[in-house]
């Protein structure tokens, strides 16, 4: 499990394979001067229910992997995190689609 440092108060904890694919895509929102929406469903331990950040380039974010090292990339999960992104209720967490799903349309 890797971390997502957001801020000077919260820290919320990824599998690495999500956090890599998760800092993709909102480095790429950052590096274009774009603020965003980032919601995620939180775990059991946690209360069950969803939290909603938004994100700006201002604000200080982090990431702390615990494995060994870098998971691959899925380049059409990352399109299908972006397509989320780009939408009026920003990134959201998918499913992850077979690499070879990309420029298909699937997600």
């Amino acid at each position: 499990m890797g971390k997502l440092i957001y801020g000077p108060t919260m820290t919320v904890e990824f599998d690495d394979r999500v956090l890599a694919h998760l800092q993709i895509v909102i480095g790429a929102k950052l590096r274009r001067g774009e603020s965003f929406y980032f919601s995620w469903r939180d775990d059991a331990r946690s209360g069950d229910g969803q939290t909603t950040l938004w994100v700006h380039p201002t604000m200080q974010i982090g990431y702390k992997y615990y494995g060994g090292h870098r998971p691959n990339i899925n380049n059409a999960w990352v399109d299908a995190l972006m397509l989320t992104a780009n939408s009026p209720g920003g990134l959201r967490i998918v499913s992850e689609p077979n690499e070879a799903s990309r420029g298909a349309g699937a997600l």
